[in-house]
């Protein structure tokens, strides 16, 4: 019979999700502030275009260094572990077949099923049985680097867009506003639509980003006016 109530979960986004939600909100905020603060020095139109240009390539390209490193680490340290996973079952089959067996003792199975549920997962495969249950490690939730780096790259650029485009059709000397009442709306779109996919309160995400990326301009807007050094 076919499977008439699927079920679609979010963890599978996890991994990608995550990535993007970080780049869009940073390439949005850092972005705005940088735009903002130039503005606000009193720069023109050209010079607040150009920062923010290179601010965006700048940021893309640090974005995706970051979440490649920091997820490349995460993926040596999973390699590391089943290696090691695969010795000990080699060395120890036995000692590793108690192991899982433990396991699952301790999350509520009586000792004789324990031991055979861990036989019969051990019988089918062994090492990714302890993977998933000692380790923690699923094939859903695996580090994927270049699948996070890309993503947040991506997203970053698409967030940058936004404070670009408004400062470029903003009225002369009206740049900073502009871009602000821009941005806000913008993160409170993206901090409302990344709720929604991984299953949050909606108002809150958006009201969480918001007021993050409003401290951030806040705060880029004055040290523009206070060095008043236009580009």
């Amino acid at each position: 019979m076919r499977n008439r109530h699927p079920e679609r979960h979010r963890t599978e986004r996890a991994g990608w999700l995550r990535a993007a939600v970080l780049g869009a909100n940073d390439g949005i905020v850092s972005v705005a502030g940088l735009v903002v603060g130039v503005a606000a020095a009193g720069s023109g139109a050209q010079g607040v275009l150009m920062a923010g240009i290179a601010g965006t390539v700048a940021g893309a390209m640090s974005m995706a260094a970051g979440e490649y490193v920091s997820v490349r680490s995460q993926l040596d340290t999973e390699h590391a572990d089943l290696a090691l996973e695969r010795r000990e079952l080699h060395d120890s089959p036995a000692q590793e077949l108690e192991e899982l067996a433990a396991i699952y003792r301790q999350r509520g199975l009586d000792a004789a099923l324990s031991r055979q549920v861990a036989g019969q997962l051990s019988a089918h495969d062994a090492l990714a049985a302890h993977a998933r249950d000692e380790l923690g490690i699923t094939e859903t939730l695996r580090a994927r680097p270049l699948q996070a780096a890309l993503a947040s790259a991506v997203a970053f650029i698409v967030g940058a867009a936004l404070p670009l485009v408004a400062a470029l059709l903003a009225p002369p000397g009206r740049v900073e506003p502009v871009v602000i009442a821009t941005t806000l709306v913008g993160l409170s779109l993206s901090g409302g639509l990344a709720a929604w996919a991984g299953g949050a309160a909606v108002a809150r995400g958006a009201a969480r980003v918001v007021f993050w990326g409003a401290l951030a301009m806040v705060a880029a807007s004055a040290v523009g006016r206070l060095f008043q050094v236009a580009l």
